[in-house]
Formats: C-alpha cells, sequence, structure tokens
C-alpha cells in the first residue's frame, strides 16, 4: 500500500506543474489586467502599483517567484484587495463552501445509493426504468437551470425556503445541497446499479443463496462490499468536483464561499486570487483522487495483492 501511495503522490507533481504553468500564462493572456477600471488610472500610479506587485518584471521571473512562494504555502497578495492575502481569503471562504459540498455528497452518496441498489434488485423492470430515468434527467439537468426552478417553486410560489443566503436556518441549506447534488446522485445511481448488477451474478452470490440466506443478507452482506466499489472510487473526485464545481450553486444562492471568491476574481483579473483558487482546487481534486483510490484497494482483495511489495 505504501508503494501505491508513493508511486500516485509521484505522479501528481507533474500534474500540479502543467496546472501551475498553464494557468500562471493563461490569466496573463487574457485582455485586461488587475489594475483595468472604468475609470482611468494616471500613467505614474499604474507604474507604480505594477512595481509594488513586481508585474513590470519580465514574465519568466514572475513565474519562478511565484514557483518559489508556492512552495513555501504562499499564494501571494490579493490584487483587488489591499491587505488581504490569497490563503486568508481562500481559508474564510473554504469552511462554507465545504459544508456546502459535504451536504451535497451526503445526498448523493444516500439517494444515488439507494436507487442503484433497487434498479439493480429487479433490472429491466419499472423497478429499474424509474430511477434510471430519474437518474438520466439529473444528469441532463445542469445546476444553472436547476438552482432557478427550484427557487422559483420552493422559494417564490410555496414560499416553504429562502430564496438566498447561507445561515443558521435548515432551510438555506437544502435547496443549495439539492442543486449541487442533483448531477452526482445520477452518477453514483448508475455506477451503484451497474457495479451491484456485476456483483449479484458472481458465483459467490449464487452460493449464498443456494445456502438459503434471506435475500436481504446476500444483498447487504455480500454484494455492497463488491458492489459499491466504484461508488467509492468515485466519492473521492466527486467532493473535489463538488468543491471545484459550486461556484454556480453558490452565486445562484449568494453564498459566501471559495466559488464567489473564484467567480469575482476572473471579473475582476486578479491573477493571484485566480492562480490562488485553481492550485488549492487542483490539489483537493489530486488528494481525493488519490483517498478514494486508497479506499478502493484495500476494499478489493486483488488490488492489495497487486500493490503488495514482492517477497525477498
Amino acid at each position: 500500500m505504501l508503494r501505491f501511495i508513493l508511486y500516485r503522490l509521484l505522479q501528481a507533481i507533474p500534474v500540479l506543474l502543467v496546472v501551475v504553468t498553464a494557468t500562471f500564462f493563461l490569466v496573463r493572456l487574457a485582455p485586461g489586467g488587475p489594475f483595468s477600471a472604468e475609470k482611468a488610472v494616471p500613467p505614474e500610479v499604474l507604474r507604480a502599483l505594477e512595481a509594488r506587485y513586481h508585474l513590470d518584471q519580465p514574465l519568466s521571473k514572475q513565474y519562478l517567484s511565484y514557483l518559489g512562494d508556492l512552495l513555501h504555502g504562499d499564494f501571494g497578495p490579493s490584487f483587488r484587495y489591499p491587505g488581504r492575502s490569497v490563503d486568508e481569503m481562500i481559508f474564510s471562504g473554504l469552511p462554507t463552501t465545504a459544508e456546502l459540498g459535504l451536504y451535497a455528497l451526503l445526498i448523493s452518496l444516500v439517494l444515488g445509493t439507494t436507487a442503484g441498489v433497487i434498479a439493480a434488485l429487479r433490472p429491466n423492470t419499472a423497478q429499474d426504468y424509474l430511477p434510471m430515468s430519474a437518474a438520466m434527467i439529473g444528469i441532463c439537468l445542469p445546476s444553472f437551470l436547476l438552482g432557478p426552478l427550484l427557487l422559483l417553486v420552493f422559494g417564490v410560489w410555496l414560499e416553504w425556503v429562502p430564496v438566498s443566503g447561507w445561515g443558521n436556518v435548515p432551510g438555506d441549506k437544502i435547496l443549495p445541497a439539492l442543486t449541487l447534488a442533483s448531477g452526482y446522485t445520477a452518477y453514483v445511481a448508475r455506477l451503484s446499479r451497474g457495479g451491484m448488477l456485476e456483483v449479484m451474478s458472481q458465483d459467490y452470490i449464487r452460493t449464498a443463496r443456494a445456502k438459503g440466506l434471506p435475500e436481504w443478507v446476500v444483498v447487504v452482506k455480500h454484494g455492497l462490499r463488491g458492489g459499491l466499489i466504484p461508488v467509492v472510487a468515485f466519492a473521492g473526485p466527486a467532493f473535489a468536483g463538488l468543491l471545484s464545481g459550486s461556484f454556480v450553486v453558490e452565486t445562484i444562492f449568494q453564498i459566501p464561499g471559495l466559488g464567489r471568491f473564484y467567480v469575482q476574481a476572473a471579473f475582476n483579473r486578479d491573477y493571484t486570487m485566480i492562480m490562488g483558487t485553481t492550485v488549492f482546487f487542483a490539489v483537493l481534486i489530486v488528494a481525493f483522487n488519490l483517498l478514494a483510490d486508497i479506499a478502493a484497494v484495500w476494499l478489493n482483495p486483488r488490488l492489495r495483492h497487486q500493490y503488495r511489495r514482492p517477497a525477498a
């Protein structure tokens, strides 16, 4: 297992380097700059600002300087919010984004796994077609369309929940979590159905049934462990995707999370904020992918044997 973890960590280094390099040069190729505004800035003020943030240096020197700061865990100062560092802004918005992502992940796993297992128990019947049709709708319906629809129905027409905000009231969190979870719930349902169909056709399942075990014991005790391996492998990347993809939902529901900082940074051409959030999200995706792969190896004896250290 240690060899597997080290191997995946070594793979992550070039991936993160490519993300940093591509993002660094792409944001600087975009038109405009962090100090562009509707009101023209005097040339001497613009030169002073560029000198303060080292934007007057050659691009290659800026890149190497940023890499050096990044190795020390410093994302740099925000260009548009004087006196605030990117690290401070990221970690101020992260708890809200993580809470929203956790709620959405729990909804996805519970609803998706339940729907997938129910569909797999009676394939090619109405019990299979109904949840899988709902899953297909969840995949096809984007969050920027589902969110306003839920707001219109449950917030405006029925007035059951608030239409925006993120406070201590549980109603504030229901619609954003459901909106963010919809697509992932559909993927979990399809993955769990496929995994359970494959496992339930194995010889050891037929043997368990031949011994006279109740069907629920066969499904829960023998089927779920192997059938949900695809879901476990998907859970890590899904949580990272929920965190990094929440900016649309946060914008729709006016949630003060990390996603809104990311959107504002793109509009403001805040180079360091765009870089910091992109790199942070990339690290999260790599980390959660690694955790999901470790869980999948632990659950699958064949994979554990594959990565076991060879005997001397």
